[in-house]
């Protein structure tokens, strides 16, 4: 039960970045749009839309990665004999974690080498916040695989019927 909160509450987390970032990015566009249409272009525009989108492809992942909606072969484990679904799963679980491990490593590695850069545009901000994103978003995409850790696991065991026969009891 406790995990279930944590994981909703994670979930709405990132559900509240996610809508902000897209709102925020909404209205920069929009800003964007209409101070070109009146030949007032800004400067600064493209590079933080871009980096905005960034943003809201990391933490949209991981929101994704969290309700199990990203890319993955389900069809292929489940057309696996029993006796290698568990493994199966075992090591692409161990697959997902690994990369993603090394990707906040090295995207914690490369804040080191941008810690002098700063954007074109708005010279004022620093590069090492803009990329932050990276070990950020690996972090919470493991958070959220770890989350889902435990009903991954319990699927592959060929479980997951166990779980909605005892909630139907429950239930009754």
């Amino acid at each position: 039960m406790k995990l279930a909160r944590l994981k909703a509450g994670f979930e709405r987390l990132l559900e509240i970045i996610v809508v902000g970032l897209m709102i925020v990015l909404t209205l920069e566009v929009l800003l964007g749009v209409t101070f070109r249409t009146l030949g007032l272009s800004l400067v600064w525009y493209d590079e933080v839309a871009s980096i905005l989108l960034a943003w809201l492809t990391y933490y949209g992942s991981a929101l994704a990665a969290l309700k199990r909606a990203h890319i993955g072969f389900p069809g292929w484990i489940n057309g696996l004999k029993p006796a290698w679904r568990l493994p199966a799963v075992i090591l692409g679980e161990a697959f997902v974690f690994g990369f993603f491990i090394l990707m906040a490593w090295v995207g914690w590695s490369v804040l080191d080498v941008l810690a002098t850069d700063s954007l074109v545009s708005l010279p004022f901000i620093s590069v090492n916040y803009t990329q932050s994103v990276i070990p950020i978003g690996a972090v919470l995409f493991i958070i959220a695989e770890a989350l889902n850790l435990p009903d991954i696991l319990r699927e592959a065991r060929g479980l997951q019927g166990l779980r909605s026969e005892a909630a139907a009891e429950v239930s009754h």
